[in-house]
């Protein structure tokens, strides 16, 4: 069966490629990129005109945080994003403004165990590297900062969720993943 027409946000876009994959899947849905880099979008428009889907999807430069028009999307993407963000309560109260009343936040970061046990894990010792060296350093170059880090357990996740207006919070583990997890928020 044919998708539906939907309007897609892909929140902290990076370079296009999930805004991209998503289109190319789904050739009846238009997306929205955004992301605070403008030379990320610059590559984002050119990586979309590539793959020949220039015509259904944007890019623009926008702070995530900065509220747009209520109930605009069916579906807001945030892929291995939000541990990034100094403020993201606010990047995700925002995303729930956009979305429609049915819609759905879908969240992707990396798999975390649900609560530190020592020694940590393989994954949450480079986890914890990526972290100390990129992740932190970056979420802390704005204040206030929530300087979440790269090991952003489920439970830190629910709470953001949670405080930004999201009544629905369900964890989606996919054993394939050995990295990612990913979490569905509803209004």
């Amino acid at each position: 069966t044919a998708d539906p027409p939907a309007r897609v946000a892909d929140v902290a876009c990076g370079v296009g490629w999930a805004a991209i994959a998503i289109a190319r899947a789904y050739p009846r849905v238009t997306v929205d990129g955004f992301d605070l880099d403008a030379s990320s979008i610059d590559l984002a428009r050119a990586n979309a005109a590539e793959a020949g889907v220039a015509d259904r999807v944007t890019f623009a430069v926008r702070d995530a945080a900065d509220p747009v028009a209520a109930g605009l999307y069916d579906l807001a993407v945030v892929i291995e994003a939000i541990h990034d963000l100094s403020r993201p309560v606010e990047v995700l109260a925002a995303i729930r403004q956009m979305l429609r009343p049915a819609g759905v936040a879908l969240i992707a970061d990396e798999k975390t165990e649900d609560h530190f046990t020592a020694p940590a894990s393989d994954a949450e010792r480079l986890y914890y590297g990526f972290s100390v060296f990129t992740c932190l350093p970056a979420a802390m170059t704005e204040r206030p900062t929530a300087a979440t880090g790269t090991v952003m357990r489920a439970e830190r996740l629910q709470s953001y969720a949670t405080e930004a207006g999201f009544g629905g919070f369900e964890r989606l583990d996919e054993p394939a993943l050995e990295m990612l997890r990913f979490y569905r928020l509803t209004p």
